[in-house]
């Protein structure tokens, strides 16, 4: 679970990293969509600052807790289209459920601007993961 946890944590920065690296090159903006969702979720957090902050906070928690689940299951052969499926999920069912969005709605720039971090979390914990485990599942202490 701690290798997947570290895993999960490097996968959140590889996200993140292709997430503002999109921002920056096309000029968009941040989505408010996780400040609503800390909003629905019926934080006491007044001011947008702090908002956005746990905002961020909560994405880092959801980034490392499917890396620990991906840990807890040693892995799979699916390899990095599971961390990045479960991920998707976590981040964008909330949403989904609170009427946030509406991928349905979704134009092909929205879906890739998700879509493309989404993987890149995926591989870079699947990866991660291996690395970090690679010496025990070969039995060497």
């Amino acid at each position: 679970m701690t290798a997947g946890l570290l895993a999960g944590a490097a996968g959140t920065t590889a996200l993140n990293a292709v997430t503002y690296t999109d921002m920056a090159l096309r000029g968009r903006p941040a989505s408010g969509i996780p400040e609503q969702v800390v909003d629905r979720l019926g934080l006491p957090l007044r001011d947008a600052n702090r908002r956005q902050a746990a905002a961020a906070l909560l994405g880092i928690g959801v980034g490392a807790g499917v890396g620990a689940v991906y840990g807890l299951a040693g892995g799979t052969p699916a390899g990095a289209l599971m961390p990045a499926a479960t991920a998707a999920l976590a981040g964008d069912g909330p949403p989904v459920a609170l009427g946030l969005t509406d991928p349905r709605t979704w134009t092909a720039a929205d879906w890739l601007s998700d879509v493309v971090p989404h993987l890149a979390y995926g591989l870079v914990t699947a990866v991660a993961y291996d690395g970090l485990t690679r010496r025990r599942r070969r039995g060497v202490r």
